[in-house]
C-alpha cells in the first residue's frame, strides 16, 4: 500500500493533537467541521503508515537538574558512519542520533542529571563502541525554548 501524503485536513488534525494529545476525536471533528469517523480513520491511517506516533513525553522542565548532553562523535576513517550511528541508536538512553556535515560525523543527544553521570555514560556506552574515534560534549544548561512539536515542520 502506497503511503498517502499528508494533506491540509491531516495537518489540521495533527495541529489539534499537537496542542493536546488527549483531545477527543469528537472535539477535533467539531472544530474542523468534519465527522468523528473521518478524524478517527485519518489518525489510524497516519499511524499505520508511520507518519505520526502519539505518545506521552516527559516535560524536561519538571526534572530536578535537566541537562541535555550533545555528544559529538568523530568516526574512525575505517569505520562506516552508518554502522556507528545504528549502534548509537540502539542505546536506550540516547533520544536522538543524526549523521552530520561538518567537523563531527554524528550527533547523539541524551538527558543527564550532572557531569558525573555524563562521564559514566560516555565511558560505559559511547567511547568503547567500535568505530568511535573521539567524542566531544556540549551541555544545554538553560532552556530558552524546547518545543517537542518541532518535528511538525518536516513535510512528509
Amino acid at each position: 500500500m502506497a503511503k498517502k501524503q499528508l494533506d491540509d485536513q491531516d495537518r489540521k488534525i495533527l495541529d489539534g493533537l499537537a496542542k493536546d494529545a488527549r483531545i477527543s476525536n469528537r472535539k477535533i471533528a467539531a472544530d474542523l467541521g468534519i465527522t468523528e469517523g473521518t478524524v478517527r480513520s485519518r489518525i489510524k491511517r497516519m499511524e499505520n503508515e508511520g507518519q505520526v506516533r502519539i505518545t506521552a513525553m516527559t516535560n524536561i522542565a519538571r526534572l530536578r537538574n535537566p541537562t541535555l548532553a550533545y555528544i559529538w562523535v568523530e568516526v574512525e576513517r575505517s569505520a562506516q558512519c552508518d554502522d556507528v550511528a545504528r549502534k548509537l541508536a540502539e542505546v536506550p538512553e540516547i533520544g536522538f542520533v543524526g549523521k552530520m556535515l561538518g567537523r563531527f560525523d554524528i550527533l547523539a543527544i541524551t538527558l543527564v542529571q550532572d557531569n558525573a553521570e555524563l562521564a559514566r555514560f560516555l565511558h560505559s556506552k559511547i567511547t568503547g563502541l567500535a568505530g568511535v574515534r573521539r567524542t566531544e560534549c556540549s551541555l544545554g544548561v538553560n532552556f530558552v525554548k524546547h518545543d517537542y512539536r518541532m518535528s511538525r515542520i518536516v513535510d512528509a
